[in-house]
């Protein structure tokens, strides 16, 4: 039996806040499809953005297992998981995250250069030809709209081409033109690149492009549809 690229098993996250131990997350068990848009769903506090941080291996689980390939995040050394965000996983957040001093080609090259890759400019300029921004290449963050913005932020995303692609609302600032443009170039990064796309999203429009949504409430799975 092939073992999920991705794998949450009974997964629990709780933080002391003031001393008083806060259940964020509770018994979440979920296995995201390869090639597929899995959208976790549910109002502000339900869990989402904690879920996705478990899943992109930016934090760990109280109680439960996250597995990549099979292999629990919380007992890689912090060598083997920073090789595993700058190979295996790309980020794309809701307010960019785009280094302002970077040019949108810079930027793009970024994490190609921290891993030693090679072909590194020729690699972002195709990543940017992709969303559709190579005239763009030379121009800072601030000389972008939100919406080209967000492109470049999808083309940092996958220019290593990763396996698992995390999205932390990638449309909540963009006007409807430019989060559809998102949500196709979403969608393609499944289809084209294979990747496991897991995205937490308000938006029933963005929710509706995925193969699954996952329906959190209070920290708890309540239903998959």
């Amino acid at each position: 039996m092939p073992v999920s690229r991705l794998e949450l098993r009974r997964v629990s996250k709780t933080y002391r806040n003031g001393g008083q131990p806060a259940e964020v997350l509770h018994d979440i068990t979920l296995a995201p499809a390869a090639g597929a848009v899995t959208a976790l769903v549910g109002r502000s506090g339900c869990g989402k953005t904690t879920l996705l941080h478990l899943a992109g291996a930016m934090d760990f689980p109280t109680a439960g297992e996250v597995l990549i390939d099979g292999r629990a995040t919380g007992a890689l050394s912090d060598a083997e998981l920073t090789a595993l965000r700058r190979t295996r996983i790309g980020f794309v957040f809701q307010f960019f995250q785009l280094l302002p001093t970077l040019t949108a080609l810079e930027n793009v090259e970024l994490p190609l250069l921290l891993a030693r890759a090679p072909a590194a400019t020729e690699t972002a300029r195709d990543r940017l030809r992709w969303v559709g921004l190579e005239e763009k290449a030379g121009s800072l963050p601030y000389q972008l709209s939100g919406g080209q913005m967000q492109r470049v932020a999808i083309a940092r995303a996958l220019v290593h081409k990763p396996d698992i692609l995390i999205a932390d609302e990638p449309t909540g600032n963009l006007d409807t033109a430019s989060g559809d443009q998102v949500l196709a170039l979403l969608r393609e990064a499944a289809t084209k690149f294979g990747a496991t796309v897991l995205m937490a999203t308000h938006s029933a429009e963005a929710a509706a492009i995925a193969e699954a949504r996952v329906h959190l409430r209070d920290g708890r799975i309540q239903s998959i549809s």
